[in-house]
């Protein structure tokens, strides 16, 4: 796990839902499509990082734009290639 504040899962699936005011089982949906993977305790609860919560946030917003849940885990695919691509090219550049 990356050692950023913004990866460590700390919240609870009803403290998220409340954040992002969506239901629990959105939530729910969001990790069966693929498009969120929360961490879990031992007990099997589910913790939800802030990158979680913002990646969730984006999720929401797209669909809210009409895009259906294929289309938004293509569109988050995409989109994270390209965080990474660039990642990539700044490290060359500075390298």
């Amino acid at each position: 796990m990356d050692s950023s504040s913004g990866a460590r899962p700390v919240y609870t699936m009803g403290i998220a839902a409340e954040l992002l005011d969506l239901p629990p089982a959105t939530l729910r949906l969001y990790e069966r499509k693929g498009l969120v993977s929360p961490a879990r305790t031992d007990g099997g609860t589910r913790r939800y990082s802030e990158d979680d919560i913002d990646r969730m946030r984006r999720i929401a917003d797209l669909q809210t734009d009409g895009v259906n849940l294929t289309g938004v885990g293509k569109v988050m695919n995409l989109q994270d290639e390209n965080a990474e691509l660039r990642a990539s090219l700044d490290r060359n550049r500075l390298g």
